[in-house]
């Protein structure tokens, strides 16, 4: 007898995997496309997603089930003809997330709705940098903002840091500037707030916010740097954040950096961190007159005020940084970098500088961050979010 030929089958972008671990790759396929077009008609998700119309109706549904979709109030019709769409669209106004940063003069709390809106922002300077004291304030002004929310249904908390932070178990191996050495933060801070806690490095939390709610959304690769008392890179690419064994990827602090003139703890001259360092700056601002003080904004407002000295310290400040980017992208080529640096993210002068020291060919691929005004809240609570969109299924009523 004659063989039947095999019937064609069309291929999906979705991986074959496991229907488990399907359903959750599609679900978070759909929510992210919510997120970046919505309000968006189901027929529009299949077409962008390759997913079939009834997955999409399916999984929509669980979505709007679990109060992460809703359909918009206004129907939209196709071409003016025919029976009108209803579009469906984020539903950001049942869910909050928890933002904690830590920094080494303070701590900032937040609260963030689903689209990663900063709604509510504190910070806790820090009296000492126990650790054990430095998260039960963190809890108890998460606590506080809550009480000012009645009715916002927290989702998790996520945790941002710099130095070495190990996203598997919820801890921070090292920070040499808070002297925090194997702090479980998951753990403590759980058993605080009652929530589920997920803890990354700011570097690779700004990234997903920046592939989430930023710039950066679309981009094959993502790189970004964040220059502050620590100085940290995280490096995306296909949606995934590199992190390497125990989350060590991304530790730059000792990097040599040519040009540079200050002596490291390491023994040797110019290392990244020490000689772009918010200490630095401010000990170069206190040394030359310019303010008396830790805090960098008031090196930006100096400058801001007219000082010359003060523009000339973030200026030169901001073309190390293009330095440093120069390095980074010869080493990984990413479509796009993000970098998070006070001068920046406040003076068009210091965006120039950095812009000319990476060089002509690559400067329109380096923008400053999309979150100028509250980079640290978005930086913990994109831990979270990042958690959420990429398994929403997981998602009530609380993101475990």
């Amino acid at each position: 007898m004659p063989r039947t030929a095999a019937p064609t089958t069309l291929m999906s972008p979705v991986p074959r995997v496991a229907d488990p671990d399907r359903r959750r790759t599609s679900a978070s396929v759909v929510l992210r496309s919510v997120l970046e077009h919505g309000p968006v008609a189901r027929s529009t998700i299949a077409r962008v997603t390759g997913l079939s119309p009834a997955s999409v109706t399916d999984h929509c549904a669980r979505l709007t089930q679990l109060g992460l979709v809703r359909e918009s109030a206004v129907p939209r019709r196709s071409g003016g003809v025919g029976r009108p769409h209803v579009p469906v669209e984020l539903d950001d106004s049942r869910f909050v997330v928890g933002g904690v940063h830590v920094a080494v003069p303070y701590t900032t709390v937040a609260l963030l709705d689903v689209r990663g809106r900063v709604l509510a922002e504190r910070r806790l300077k820090h009296g000492r940098t126990d650790p054990f004291e430095v998260l039960a304030r963190a809890a108890d002004g998460l606590g506080a903002l809550l009480a000012e929310a009645p009715g916002s249904r927290p989702l998790g908390v996520g945790v941002a840091a710099g130095g070495w932070v190990d996203r598997d178990s919820g801890t921070v191996v090292e920070h040499p500037l808070l002297g925090w050495r194997d702090v479980a933060v998951r753990e403590v801070l759980g058993a605080r707030t009652g929530l589920p806690v997920h803890v990354d490095g700011h570097a690779r939390a700004l990234v997903n916010a920046e592939r989430l709610f930023g710039r950066a959304r679309g981009s094959r690769s993502v790189l970004h740097l964040f220059v502050g008392n620590m100085v940290d890179a995280a490096f995306a690419t296909h949606d995934e954040v590199h992190h390497g064994p125990r989350s060590q990827a991304g530790s730059i602090a000792h990097l040599p950096l040519g040009g540079g003139t200050e002596p490291c703890v390491c023994g040797r001259v110019g290392c990244l961190q020490v000689e772009l360092s918010e200490r630095t700056l401010c000990r170069r601002a206190r040394e030359a007159g310019v303010v008396d003080g830790v805090n960098p904004m008031h090196v930006v407002a100096a400058a801001a005020a007219g000082d010359p000295v003060a523009t000339g310290l973030l200026v030169e400040r901001a073309r190390m940084v293009g330095r440093a980017v120069g390095l980074l992208l010869d080493v990984l080529n990413p479509e796009t970098v993000v970098v998070s640096e006070v001068g920046v993210l406040h003076r068009e002068d210091c965006l120039a500088a950095l812009r000319e020291a990476v060089g002509p060919e690559r400067a329109a691929s380096v923008a400053p961050t999309s979150f100028p005004e509250s980079v640290l809240a978005v930086a913990g609570g994109s831990v979270v979010l990042d958690v959420l969109y990429r398994d929403p299924l997981a998602s009530s009523p609380k993101l475990n």
